[in-house]
């Protein structure tokens, strides 16, 4: 039980982790993050566009999307809502591979919001081949930085 706990207690090696404070209200960052007309516009790495086939935010609710690579490759994705807590916190889990668990928060600083995004791989083997053949750490920021730009716009 003790050796579970500490291999539990080490996910450094297996996570991305990225917070930002953004210029938008708890409320607008909320709305965009949860409706499908909204993420489909900014979710991805640069050069990504989105078909949203189904979107239930709600606990066990299902999301799933293709993504659409600039080489004209099709990423299907299926993810499972795990945990909403309306304009606090989304938690999903990937089920497609990679395989991971998501977990966004969302604390109003006044009229920004702190959004902390927090991706914890399955396994090391897992994330590494993600952060280094598919570049996960940087489509991360890219999709932030993304949501920032589509959050000016709104």
């Amino acid at each position: 039980m003790e050796n579970k706990k500490a291999i539990d207690s080490n996910i450094s090696d297996r996570e991305l982790l990225l917070s930002r404070v953004l210029n938008a209200p708890v409320k607008l960052v909320w709305d965009v993050w949860t409706d499908p007309e909204h993420i489909k516009n900014w979710w991805g790495p640069n050069g990504f566009t989105n078909t949203i086939h189904k979107m239930e935010v709600n606990e066990g609710g299902e999301w799933n999307l293709t993504m659409h690579g600039p080489d004209g490759t099709d990423y299907k994705n299926k993810s499972v809502f795990k945990e909403i807590v309306k304009h606090k916190k989304i938690v999903y889990e990937h089920i497609s591979a990679p395989k991971f668990l998501a977990t966004i928060t969302f604390a109003e600083q006044g009229n920004k919001t702190l959004l902390t995004w927090h991706m914890l791989f399955n396994t090391v083997e897992e994330f590494e081949q993600v952060v280094k053949v598919f570049k996960a750490d940087q489509g991360l920021k890219q999709n932030i930085d993304k949501l920032e730009s589509y959050l000016a716009k709104s």
